[in-house]
């Protein structure tokens, strides 16, 4: 299996880092990727990746809770440092608890989707509220010049169908489809192909059921499969082997 989406990096691991990678390798996390939120995540994100080369795989972006008025500044800083970088992310916009920068959010993200296109990285897209001006985004891209993940996918039949046809982009699956009333398996059920589905837990966030409310790690990633298993009616071994082809595919490993 693998994780794309892991913040290893963050405090909350500090404690017990070492212990929470061998807990993922012994679940059979093979490999995790690990997004960037701010200038002040790359150098701790960046040590892990050092130390753990090629288990951890670095992404560069800004957060767009992390977007301000000094967004091209900040963004002209990080760019020299996408080199080695396995995607652009974790970019997109979030108007759920400000949107005082909304502007300023919709040209970081834009101007990090043309990163993205520029140098054929998948593009790992955070959306909170705003999902119709992600899409607006997107739209100013030629088709199919974009490919990427939906990080944290918890949309509709109707937003599912807009995200198959808006490019090569994957559906981000993590510990929200566990959650009792949680939507989300029957719009997959319904909507999206296991061939367009990936792993993530966004660890240390979004535990999945029976640890909600916990700190997530990578190992709780077998939960997110076994859902996955029972949604699509197959082996959790063909969800981990279809959605590891998944990754390869889009992470061109």
């Amino acid at each position: 299996m693998t994780d794309t989406h892991s913040h290893l990096y963050e405090s909350e691991f500090d404690a017990d880092r070492e212990d929470v990678l061998l807990r993922a390798q012994a679940a059979g996390v093979a490999r995790m990727f690990l997004p960037n939120i701010n200038e002040e995540s790359i150098s701790r994100m960046m040590a892990l990746v050092e130390r753990y080369p090629g288990y951890c795989f670095p992404m560069m972006g800004l957060h767009p809770e992390d977007v301000k008025a000094d967004w091209e500044e900040v963004l002209g800083r990080m760019e020299p440092q996408l080199d080695g970088m396995s995607a652009v992310g974790e970019v997109g916009l979030d108007f759920y608890w400000d949107a005082t920068f909304r502007k300023e959010q919709m040209q970081a993200f834009e101007h990090q989707a043309e990163w993205a296109r520029e140098r054929s990285l998948p593009l790992v897209i955070h959306q909170r509220k705003a999902e119709s001006e992600v899409f607006e985004v997107l739209s100013r891209f030629p088709k199919d010049s974009l490919s990427g993940i939906f990080h944290c996918f918890s949309g509709s039949v109707e937003t599912a169908r807009r995200v198959l046809a808006c490019g090569h982009f994957y559906f981000g699956i993590g510990g929200v489809v566990t959650f009792k009333n949680a939507k989300l398996g029957a719009v997959l059920r319904e909507a999206v192909p296991l061939s367009r589905v990936v792993l993530e837990t966004d660890c240390p966030y979004l535990s999945p059921v029976p640890h909600r409310g916990e700190r997530n790690e990578s190992s709780y990633l077998t939960f997110v499969r076994d859902k996955l298993s029972d949604i699509y009616e197959v082996s959790p071994e063909e969800v981990e082997r279809v959605t590891d082809d998944n990754v390869l595919r889009l992470f061109c490993m």
